[in-house]
């Protein structure tokens, strides 16, 4: 597979393109004007081709060139998009990341989607599975709760607090579910919420116990209206990553965004 282009040289291609003027270019990027020459030089060689023509202090784009700024546009669109999608990584319950995992199995076997982040989970042959990273479950109490003052969870009162978790049909409902299963418990009184920002809230008034991993609530923890606890002795773990067609190539948008994803890892 052939090395993607650099983002930096595509961004001050695009900017090339609109000023028509290296000097203008340079100021605008805050670089110098042999640095824009030196990135040209470098980027055309990388496609192989000439893309500006050089007529005096002006540029103008060759066929090739008015083709990679077609698509020059698209990718940066896509990187500043992902990069946006990423920044709400912890707030669930908006745009796409509301989503559960079952949905978007279904929307990638149906074409809707190109790329899914989401919780790995039970395998479809046709598709691929791109591990990002790995978290673990906590329970996460009100700073009143009484584990919160003995920072100590006991065990024989698991089943009787009243838990706020994430949605029945979730993945990591299941999990959960699963999880206190083997370790021969039931989970008393659950509300069911499909908003983290509405669970962390009701659990700061002390309203019940939620189970969610760190990286969601980091600000309420390290502000102390939350504390975190173990579930038991063995962890529950989730693996996130990234979710495509078998075998598909990814275009360079797309490993962008897997690349974004890989750098911006919540824990």
């Amino acid at each position: 597979m052939k090395t993607p282009l650099d983002s930096r040289q595509l961004r001050a291609f695009c900017a090339l393109a609109r000023t028509g003027s290296f000097t203008q270019t340079a100021r605008e990027l805050h670089l110098t004007q042999s640095g824009i020459s030196h990135s040209m030089k470098a980027l055309e060689r990388d496609v192989g081709c000439r893309l500006l023509h050089r007529l005096g202090k002006k540029i103008a784009l060759t066929q090739a060139g008015e083709q990679l700024l077609h698509h020059s546009a698209k990718i940066l669109q896509e990187m500043e998009n992902a990069r946006e999608s990423l920044g709400h990584l912890g707030k669930w319950g908006r745009g796409r990341l509301r989503r559960d995992t079952p949905e978007l199995v279904a929307a990638l076997l149906r074409h809707r989607i190109d790329l899914a982040l989401t919780l790995e989970t039970n395998r479809e042959p046709q598709l691929d599975f791109h591990p990002l990273f790995t978290d673990e479950l906590l329970f996460l109490v009100s700073a009143r709760h009484p584990w919160a003052k003995s920072r100590q969870v006991e065990r024989a009162k698991i089943p009787q607090q009243n838990y706020i978790l994430y949605n029945k049909k979730s993945v990591t409902f299941r999990l959960i579910e699963e999880y206190f299963r083997r370790e021969d418990m039931a989970l008393n009184t659950v509300i069911e919420l499909g908003s983290m920002e509405a669970t962390k809230e009701l659990v700061k008034l002390d309203l019940g116990v939620s189970i969610l991993a760190p990286w969601i609530a980091r600000k309420e923890l390290e502000e102390g209206s939350l504390v975190a606890l173990p579930l038991g002795r063995r962890k529950l773990q989730r693996r996130w990553g990234i979710l495509h067609w078998h075998g598909k190539r990814l275009n360079l948008a797309e490993e962008t965004f897997i690349g974004l994803c890989e750098s911006a890892k919540p824990i």
